[in-house]
């Protein structure tokens, strides 16, 4: 005799790791199937392949997949092999997007690098040193941008990191006091 196992939703949410507002969110969009309720309480009943479902669930988000792809995949997995050239393609499709994004991050740790030279070369009184950084930074908030705009997203990061890239004239840093107020004070 073969009995079904019922998990809550609070189970649910504690073995994929998702919120249950998510879980509730997930099913009222259509990328997880209507679940069961509880007859006598309404409330969600998941099975052991409900659970299932939503690890692949869980992963699917995690790697960033867009809902509607989400959506796409779980509708298609169902179809076994006639669904796997659709499924390949997704995750392929999803895999290429985690490549520009890890691309992106080593760009944006690149800059953050490149600053952290820069204000070493400041602090080093390295004025020539500080200007080539300085350019190369300004260097790499335009390659920022320009991959910001090819991926059709706003600009804002990439306006915020040049609102930040101090100027390369080094003269403005010469007229900064010799030292701190704190220090005058203890003086």
């Amino acid at each position: 005799m073969n009995t079904q196992t019922w998990h809550s939703i609070g189970e649910a949410s504690l073995y994929c790791g998702l919120p249950e507002s998510t879980l509730r969110y997930y099913e009222d969009v259509g990328i997880i199937t209507p679940i069961a309720r509880d007859p006598e309480s309404g409330h969600r009943a998941y099975t052991d392949d409900d659970l299932q479902a939503l690890l692949i669930i869980s992963c699917l988000s995690a790697t960033g997949m867009p809902l509607a792809k989400m959506k796409e995949y779980m509708a298609n997995r169902k179809r076994g092999r006639e669904g796997a050239p659709t499924e390949i393609e997704l995750l392929r499709d999803q895999k290429r997007r985690l490549n520009e994004e890890r691309r992106f991050l080593m760009a944006r740790e690149e800059y953050v690098n490149l600053k952290i030279q820069y204000w070493q070369a400041v602090s080093d009184d390295n004025d020539a040193q500080a200007t080539r950084l300085g350019a190369r930074a300004e260097q790499k908030v335009k390659e920022l941008s320009h991959w910001h705009d090819d991926q059709g997203n706003e600009t804002e990061v990439t306006a915020k990191l040049t609102d930040i890239t101090p100027t390369t004239d080094t003269t403005k840093r010469k007229q900064r006091p010799t030292s701190s107020p704190a220090r005058a004070r203890k003086r």
